[in-house]
This record gives C-alpha cells, structure tokens and sequence, in this order.
C-alpha cells in the first residue's frame, strides 16, 4: 500500500448490509416477488434488475415479524429527521414489521441500498404504508422511496442518501454527515463552523460528501474490494459539487473551487464513530470559521463588497428603493420561518469610507427589532478592521440598501442592487 503526505488511507469494510421496514397492521397481502413485479416499467434499470435477482437471492432476506418483538422505535428522533403525526400513528397501529435487509460488497452500484429500499418500497405500496430507513432513522412514503432511486442514466441525489445534522458547541457549530457509511466511507465532520452559515455550510457538506464519494467508488473499481482506498488530503469542492448532489447540475454555474484539508479522526470508543474532519487548508491563517464563510461565499458566487456611489434617478437608487420597500415583508417572513427550505437572508449596508461608502453583506442571526438587524459579516471590509467574515455585527435597518434570498444555486429572490452591478451598472458620484 502506498501511503504519500498528498493521499489518506481509508479502510473499507468487507461487506455492507442495509435494513428497511415496513409497519403493517395484520400480515402482508402479496408475496414480495409480486409486490415487486409491479414495480416493472416504473423502476429504471438496473435498480429493478437488481432487486428481483437479490430478492431470489441469499443477499436478501425479508421476514415478517410482530412488532413486539423489536425495540421500540425513538418517535423523539423519527419526529427529528421528518416524522408527521401520521406516519407516527400507523407505526403506533402496525401489529407486524415487514424486515428488508440486504448485504452486498462495498463499491458501485451500491446494490444493497438499491435493492433493499425498492423492495420495501413495493411491499409498503401494496399495503398503503410507510417506509422506515433504520441507517438514517427516516420515513419515507412508498413514491418518495422510489423517487430517491436511480433514474433511467443512474443519476440520484445524493441528498436523499445523506444527511447533514449539525448540532451547537462552545467553539461554533458541529456539522456531520449521516449517510455515507451506506456506502462504506467514513461519515464527514467539520467544528468550529459560525453559527450563521447552517444552511449553506449543510450544502457544502454535500457537496464535499458528492466529491469525496465518487473518489471512494472509483478506487473500489477493481474487481477485489482492497483493504484501503487512498483519498486526496486536498479535497477540491465546487459548486457544481453541490448543484449535482441535490439534483439540479444545470442550475449552477461555474465557481471558484475551494479546498479543504481532510483528516482521519479515529474513535477511541470502540462503539464510537470515526470520522473524516474537513478543516482549513495548511497556511491558513485564523480561526477555521473565517476560512468556511469564505469557502461558502466562493462557491454560492459570494456575494462580494463594492464601493460604488449612487445617483438620485439612476438604476442604482431605484434597486436600493425596491429593496428598502420589501424590508417589513422580509423581516416577517424571516420571524415566521417562512423563509424556502435551505436558504440563508442577507442584507447590504454601507460602511463609512474616505472614499464613500463601502457597502458589504452579513447573513442575518436575528431582527427582533424592526430597527436592529444581528448578523454575521459574510465579507471582509475594506474600509473597518474589525468587520471581517463570520464576525459578528449589527446592522441598522436604515442603513441597509439590498436584501437576498440565497441557497445552493446562488440568489433566489432579492439582490436588486446587485442584478444592477451584474448588469455593468457602474455609477460615479456628482
């Protein structure tokens, strides 16, 4: 095994195996094998393929046993990753648990995953049911089950095999992955991450979790499972990364990549995981929060500062007027959780300058007060020291020149000053 300061060796596991169920009340009304012939024309190749052949298989096993005899199901950590009141309350009714597992060894196709889950997805079909995913603790209804699965060119998302649950530390927020083990790479960590980059840094997981899968599954390309595969220090992640791993390649353009440090964590626990932690390239001076609200900034076309000056009557002041005018909307979409799944608000203020003034964003924490916005900086200023990314600051609200709506594929809603800078827009002061 070659082992060099550019490459980390990652031991794989000899097999893999996946475990799906379905609650039911009262026994199952077809056989599996009919359950999943039903499926024909619906499922693409090979996933359909691959589930009649595992299904005939001693790579499969499905059983139906009373519920009673299984732990109960934490309804506190199913209702966390999605759970409704009424997919609760079936599990509450089901008499019987219909057990899908499957084994299969570690490499691509992930055969166990697909064929496991499109069984199961079958059976729940033909008895109106739900889907229980045990790796990820996860219910998924028959057509969303099916949805997740490979389409006719073998394209997923790899958001519907791999969560991103973080939890709050003294240092920031702790980011993990949940999923990848699926396919026998090590789950991914990042600590010390500000507490206003929760959606975006989510993203940048993904997206990182897309690129280093598809190392892991080339260096299982051969046909013996080797005992480690060699993964790059240097993990290079783009936007396109995280645009294919939810699913829309075609809505993200181009961006600078950026590169994080990868590192084995081992357990010391032996019923612990081990991880493997993202963290700042070597050099890189400062706290590693800094470097990751800069990667988000780079790879969500980063939102940068200008210092431009604004003329009454030109484009510039009528996009600040129609940003100031959907201020009241915003603030009460953002203290309502209304805001679209996965998006970050930031605001564009002015800054003081010699030269005019500088006008930057921060992601916004929290605008209890109509008058007072709390953020975090998503740039580094020019003009002010102290204001640089992921440091903390409060905005006046009539200082604030643009809104935006920001997910994985850039400015979704807002950004009028910015449409006009895009735009060639280049104002100069009287």
């Amino acid at each position: 095994m070659l082992i060099t300061d550019d490459f980390l060796p990652v031991p794989v596991p000899e097999s893999l195996d996946a475990t799906y169920l379905v609650p039911i009340a009262g026994l199952p009304r077809v056989s599996p094998k009919t359950a999943v012939e039903a499926l024909a024309g619906r499922l693409a190749e090979p996933v359909y393929g691959l589930a009649k052949q595992m299904l005939a298989s001693p790579l499969m096993s499905v059983d139906t046993r009373q519920i009673s005899e299984f732990p109960e199901l934490p309804p506190d950590l199913l209702t966390a990753f999605g759970a409704t009141e009424a997919q609760l309350a079936r599990l509450a009714a089901a008499t019987h648990l219909v057990v899908v597992q499957a084994e299969y060894r570690p490499g691509w196709p992930p055969a166990h995953e697909w064929a496991a889950r499109a069984v199961a997805a079958a059976i729940a079909e033909t008895v109106d049911g739900d889907v229980v995913d045990v790796f990820g603790l996860q219910f998924l209804d028959p057509a969303t089950a099916l949805r997740s699965l490979p389409d006719a060119d073998g394209r997923i998302r790899l958001v519907d095999w791999v969560l991103v649950p973080y939890s709050s530390d003294a240092d920031g927020l702790w980011f993990t992955t949940k999923g990848l083990r699926r396919f026998g790479l090590l789950e991914l960590q990042a600590q010390g991450v500000p507490d206003h980059l929760t959606r975006a840094w989510g993203a940048v997981m993904t997206g990182a979790a897309r690129r280093l899968l598809r190392d892991w599954t080339e260096g299982l390309a051969g046909e013996e499972v080797p005992a480690f595969v060699q993964l790059p220090v240097l993990a290079t992640v783009t936007g396109h990364d995280i645009a294919v791993a939810y699913g829309n390649p075609e809505q993200h353009g181009a961006t600078a990549p950026v590169l994080l440090r990868l590192e084995l964590d081992p357990a010391t626990d032996p019923d612990a995981d081990s991880f493997l932690t993202l963290s700042p390239p070597p050099g890189h001076p400062g706290p590693a929060g800094r470097y990751f609200a800069a990667a988000c900034a780079t790879l969500f076309n980063g939102i940068q500062p200008d210092v431009r000056y604004t003329r009454p009557g030109d484009a510039m002041s009528k996009a600040i007027a129609a940003a100031r005018a959907g201020l009241g909307d915003i603030r009460a979409r953002f203290l309502a959780g209304g805001l679209p799944t996965e998006s970050q608000l930031v605001v564009k203020y002015g800054l003081p300058g010699d030269d005019g003034p500088e006008y930057v964003w921060a992601g916004v924490t929290s605008w209890e007060i109509p008058e007072r916005i709390v953020g975090a900086s998503a740039s580094d200023a020019a003009t002010d020291p102290t204001v640089r990314i992921g440091a903390p600051v409060v905005v006046v609200a009539t200082d604030v020149v643009d809104w935006a709506l920001l997910d994985s594929t850039g400015v979704i809603e807002g950004g009028w000053t910015q449409a006009v800078l895009d735009a060639g827009e280049s104002p100069t002061a009287d």
